[in-house]
């Protein structure tokens, strides 16, 4: 049912009561709810004790003039907006404009024509319903903005712990295993993003390193990097698609090639999703130092050799969930005891400078040449480091992920 709308409140504000009782016939005819006063000061209080909507005010008043009136009554607090109108038999132009500047809306002549006090009414009408409707629609946006702030506030709770259960699969930042050691890098954007690091065992002398970046940002790229965590899981080996159980229930692992076709054809038949990602798989002998790899669409992995010497390998390669039947071609690579591995995501290379200028390869090669004495996590701070001083900023506009291994001799039985 639509509510009926209540009549307007006007205040009659004249020091001649004949004046006042014309003004107040014929605003009663028209159903206006009308009062009176008879000086400025007087319509003040009626205005502090129950505020008019609309309020006629003469110009000459003794103890206050009109204008005077109009910027008190400006001045008072009310939560609605009064339309003044000021009677006058001024007309010359400075005056109109003394009294816009003091707050006046509008303005009738004496002796005041009914038909035109009408018209002015009307007026003013149109402007306290369009103040009205703005004043609504402000309190529907203040309520908006207030549950939106509200779901924010929750989201933004959510995705902080979203964030620590994403940085929660990546166990073990480091990791010695007796002649080597492995150390990653993860750091979001965001709350939560798309990369994902980690390794896992294969068997007593081999590991498995692995980087992925999801295409995309957000929650949709950070739980396909939980899924795909699940199947790269190094403390459930069964459900490890890069390991298969042989003779006498030792494990070993499929070549890095073919899981990265495998994840391909899950990708496009199993998870069916149009998120793809790119991916760099190492399978990484600790005895030997021999490395086999298989690059997809990752960043090209670089070896630092013991003399310092920075080189990049791989072959590019297609990113995983793109095309169906796509090749993988392996790399391989031999560790020489001094020797260290780093895979690192498009984040690292392609940060930029204040120029729009990217680090690229060769600022990835000066970045290992300066920090050539840094091991482990301490390389892992100096790369950070190196990347917020290079972009400028400490939150960067990508994830940054990385892979360290470091072969400083094989793997002795004992060990």
């Amino acid at each position: 049912m639509t509510p009926v709308a209540q009549p307007r409140r006007v205040l009659i504000v004249d020091d001649s009561r004949l004046q006042r009782r014309i003004l107040s016939a014929s605003l009663g005819r028209w159903g206006y709810v009308v009062e009176e006063a008879a000086s400025g000061p007087e319509a003040l209080e009626r205005c502090r004790a129950s505020a008019p909507d609309i309020v006629i005010s003469d110009w000459v008043m003794p103890e206050m003039d009109g204008p005077e009136f109009c910027r008190q009554f400006r001045a008072m607090r009310r939560e609605s907006y009064g339309y003044l109108i000021l009677l006058t038999s001024k007309s010359e132009a400075g005056e109109v404009a003394h009294g816009l500047d003091a707050g006046a809306d509008d303005f009738l002549t004496k002796p005041v024509s009914g038909d035109e006090l009408r018209a002015r009414l009307n007026a003013g009408e149109r402007v306290l319903r369009m103040e009205e409707e703005l004043v609504d629609k402000n309190r529907l946006l203040s309520s908006t903005l207030e549950e939106l702030r509200t779901l924010y506030d929750s989201l933004d709770s959510d995705l902080v712990e979203a964030r620590k259960l994403q940085q929660s699969l990546v166990k073990e930042r480091f990791r010695d295993f007796g002649g080597s050691q492995i150390s990653l890098l993860l750091r979001p954007s965001g709350h939560v993003g798309g990369d994902l690091v980690g390794f896992f065992p294969i068997n007593a002398h081999r590991i498995a390193a692995f980087a992925i970046d999801v295409s995309g940002h957000g929650v949709a790229s950070a739980l396909m990097t939980a899924r795909l965590a699940g199947y790269l899981s190094g403390s459930s080996p069964e459900q490890n698609i890069a390991l298969y159980e042989g003779e006498f229930g030792i494990y070993d692992a499929h070549p890095p090639e073919e899981v990265a076709a495998e994840l391909n054809r899950l990708m496009l038949t199993e998870i069916e999703t149009e998120t793809y990602f790119t991916l760099v798989l190492a399978d990484i002998d600790l005895i030997s130092g021999e490395v086999r790899l298989v690059q997809a669409g990752h960043p090209h992995p670089a070896i630092q050799r013991a003399n310092g010497r920075v080189e990049f390998i791989g072959s590019g390669g297609l990113p995983v969930g793109l095309i169906p039947d796509a090749d993988y071609l392996p790399v391989t690579a031999r560790l020489a005891p001094g020797d260290r591995l780093l895979i690192f995501s498009d984040g690292v290379t392609e940060c930029e400078n204040a120029d729009g200028g990217m680090l690229d390869d060769r600022g990835m090669a000066n970045l290992l040449s300066g920090n050539r004495e840094k091991r482990g996590p301490d390389l892992m701070e100096a790369m950070t480091r190196e990347l917020s001083r290079h972009s400028g900023v400490s939150e960067f506009t990508d994830d940054i992920s990385a892979v360290l291994f470091e072969f400083d001799h094989p793997k002795r039985n004992a060990d």
